[in-house]
């Protein structure tokens, strides 16, 4: 089911009595935001604490009401339907299981509400458990359960009502990083082999990355870049979604555009047909080529050797963190006891943004 998102708005009220009497003030949690997702794929929102992500799926699951904007489903105007009538699943981070029932009556209570033949809803709750790879542990209790598996559970009574939409609300979250990463995959093994569209909500960007077929990046309510999560990470938009996606982190470093060259404090880095202006100089960690005679010179902190990489920690007076990270093969060796390293760049791990506004320059 294809879901599209047309001005969508959402205006909490002040907390202040008088500011709500006068119909002034509130917060705007989400902002104008227009976008369409296709039928069939796993879409992740992401973003930082109180970007607006979660508000955007409780208006698609029908919990919270737009201020204004619509929302529709395939053809069909969603904006003021009642949640039960919508055709969704949702999954909460705190999973919301009934400790006093098993599992099998867990994933049984939605079609146990719509009034579905006993003998039917077992059956579709064993489908449904065979599908999440949980069939065996239909008896037990949610507090006999791990936490992957109680997430599993979740999932399974949200698919069990065979649901046009799928909507997870940070469903990773509570659990620890081995089980993140397995149920992860599990995650994106049962959307792809159910077909349904999901929309899955992450301040993680490695896990978005991941399992997303489509991310839409988030900043204080504003949609920022929709796209293929590589395609995001290899052409940002601006300098808040470089920043945002890359483990380690990009590289900022305050440049100067001066007659056709990038500058770095005194260096020339790269040839640019830019105008002369003051920038932002971003350079993925993976960007950096060693070279005795490169364009740019770092300070040496220290070396991290990690198997097939190494990571050159460095300074520089013009970077805007503390640090320069720099990931190289192993195998490159290094001048001993150097205490300045000199790089070239490759240009498709170098962005530039303007000073003013951050936006991406090309």
């Amino acid at each position: 089911m294809k879901i599209t998102i047309q001005n969508l708005t959402k205006t909490f009220p002040s907390r202040n009595k008088k500011d709500r009497k006068e119909k002034k003030g509130g917060v705007t949690a989400v902002n104008n935001m227009c976008i369409e997702i296709p039928s069939g794929k796993l879409v992740g929102l992401l973003g930082p604490s109180g970007c607006g992500k979660s508000t955007t799926l409780f208006m698609l699951s029908g919990l919270e009401s737009p201020t204004s904007g619509k929302i529709y489903f395939d053809d069909q105007d969603v904006t003021s339907l009642a949640a039960e009538r919508r055709g969704i699943g949702l999954v909460f981070q705190n999973y919301a299981l009934y400790p006093h029932m098993t599992v099998e009556q867990n994933i049984m209570f939605p079609l146990t509400n719509m009034r579905v033949p006993k003998e039917e809803a077992k059956a579709r709750a064993l489908d449904t458990a065979r599908l999440v790879q949980i069939e065996d542990l239909m008896a037990r209790k949610p507090s006999e359960l791990s936490g992957g598996q109680q997430q599993r559970v979740a999932i399974a009574r949200s698919l069990v009502k065979m649901p046009n939409v799928l909507l997870l609300d940070e469903p990773l979250s509570n659990l620890d990083a081995r089980l993140r990463l397995q149920t992860r995959e599990e995650i994106k093994r049962i959307q792809r082999e159910t077909g349904i569209t999901t929309v899955f909500v992450t301040h993680d960007q490695e896990e978005a990355m991941s399992i997303c077929d489509i991310m839409v990046v988030m900043k204080l309510g504003v949609v920022q870049q929709v796209g293929a999560p590589q395609d995001i990470y290899d052409d940002p938009d601006n300098l808040f979604v470089a920043n945002f996606l890359g483990t380690p982190p990009i590289n900022i470093f305050k440049g100067q555009i001066k007659k056709g060259k990038v500058y770095i404090g005194a260096e020339a880095v790269m040839e640019t047909k830019l105008a002369d202006q003051e920038v932002f100089v971003g350079i993925r960690p993976e960007g950096f080529i060693y070279d005795a005679k490169g364009k740019l010179t770092l300070d040496l902190d220290h070396i991290e050797v990690m198997g097939r990489d190494k990571t050159i920690v460095s300074t520089h007076e013009a970077s805007t963190k503390p640090t320069v990270r720099s990931i190289i093969d192993s195998d490159i060796k290094l001048p001993e006891g150097a205490a300045k390293l000199t790089f070239n760049l490759k240009p498709n791990k170098v962005f530039l943004f303007t000073a003013e506004t951050e936006e991406r320059l090309r």
